[in-house]
């Protein structure tokens, strides 16, 4: 039987290791991206070299007030089986030096997307009496109280939240859990190394661990409400 998968931001770097690897499990992907289309026809071109169908959405989580990604998703698939909320934005903003701009685009792509497309896909899955599995994208800061970026912390602990109240509300039809992750790309221009020594098991992380990770929720049928910190023990 087909499945389909949902990943927002899935053009580029962990977004688009997770589009690929999905592929490789045999699932159908839906993938979101915003302004890397360059990336995602590339991205696009991979899966379908793979021998799966790809069907690009192009979507400005800030700039639409209504959000019908998975209505639009269900117009060109049977199914949809699979979301992962991965688009994420952030600033280095303290409170006093934040503003009602870049609050608003934090919160509207880092937690009020989520929200809307968890509603949606639950009120999917409701309907037609089927089974699904949410994973978010969290960040292993969400344990600390960072307020050198703080709307985009306040944005992730809010995200971990959703994922524990959706994970009660939508059982048993739908599994929800989270990854929050720790140093697992380089950022450019961003020297990690000053981080490994406050990291428990001294090395940063990679993309393969994060599949793994995905693996291991989509497989475990009896884990939901979870949040996996994939951080090497930084959360510590």
């Amino acid at each position: 039987m087909k499945k389909t998968a949902l990943i927002t931001g899935g053009a580029k770097r962990i977004g688009r290791e997770i589009s690929l690897y999905l592929a490789s499990l045999g699932y159908d992907i839906a993938l979101h991206y915003n302004s890397s289309s360059k990336e995602a026809e590339v991205t696009k071109k991979l899966i379908e070299e793979a021998g799966r169908r790809c069907e690009l959405f192009k979507l400005d989580f800030n700039e639409n007030s209504e959000i019908n990604l998975i209505e639009k998703i269900l117009e060109k698939f049977d199914t949809l089986d699979l979301l992962i909320n991965n688009s994420s934005i952030f600033l280095r903003e303290t409170l006093l030096n934040s503003s009602n701009e870049s609050f608003n685009n934090i919160i509207n792509i880092n937690l009020k997307t989520p929200y809307i497309l968890t509603r949606d896909f639950g009120l999917y899955c409701k309907r037609g009496n089927s089974n699904g599995v949410i994973i978010n994208i969290i960040d292993s800061m969400v344990k600390k109280n960072n307020i050198n970026y703080f709307i985009y912390s306040l944005s992730k602990k809010g995200l971990r939240d959703l994922t524990l109240l959706s994970a009660k509300e939508l059982a048993p039809n739908i599994r929800v859990n989270g990854i929050a992750l720790g140093f697992i790309l380089k950022q450019e221009n961003e020297n990690l190394e000053q981080y490994i020594e406050k990291i428990p098991l001294k090395e940063l992380g990679n993309t393969d661990i994060v599949k793994e990770t995905i693996s291991f929720i989509i497989e475990n049928r009896y884990l939901t409400g979870d949040i996996i910190f994939l951080d090497g023990g930084y959360n510590l």
